[in-house]
């Protein structure tokens, strides 16, 4: 008798399982990643804009919110909206903005630069940065 050739149905379980398995471990993983990379692009652009707004304190002597117009910081990365609103930078995952305080009385001009998260990104959280280099959450900006 000649023994009939092919896959069980009980192996064709097991493969099944064992895919199941793997995908349960690996797809945690990839959106951790993915959430990463998301960040660290919204974390690029954040230290572009402090960058800018340092440059811009130098030539005119106080630092702006507008971001995507030549009268303010021409921002216009790939991947982002800096021009829809001149005030705020967007892409599908964060809403760049930053809030300016003017100098007065002796004390300096400041800056914030927010980073709030949307999307699938809400459950990394927002970032902040300002004027001094302060960062935060630390955990999140690698110290």
């Amino acid at each position: 008798m000649k023994r009939a050739q092919g896959f069980t149905l009980i192996e064709l379980m097991i493969v099944v399982v064992v895919i199941g398995v793997l995908a349960a471990v690996a797809w945690p993983s990839y959106q951790d990643q993915v959430r990463k990379s998301n960040r660290a692009a919204a974390q690029q652009l954040m230290l572009d804009i402090a960058s800018r707004q340092e440059q811009y304190l130098l030539d005119a002597r106080a630092y702006t919110a507008t971001l995507g117009s030549s009268a303010g910081l021409n921002l216009g990365p790939q991947g982002w909206d800096c021009t829809t609103l001149a005030t705020k930078c967007s892409n599908t995952y964060y809403d760049i903005t930053v809030a300016v305080t003017a100098a007065s009385a002796g004390v300096p001009p400041a800056y914030i630069i927010t980073a709030t998260a949307k999307s699938n990104q809400v459950s990394d959280g927002n970032l902040t940065l300002n004027n001094t280099g302060t960062k935060a959450p630390l955990n999140k900006w690698g110290g």
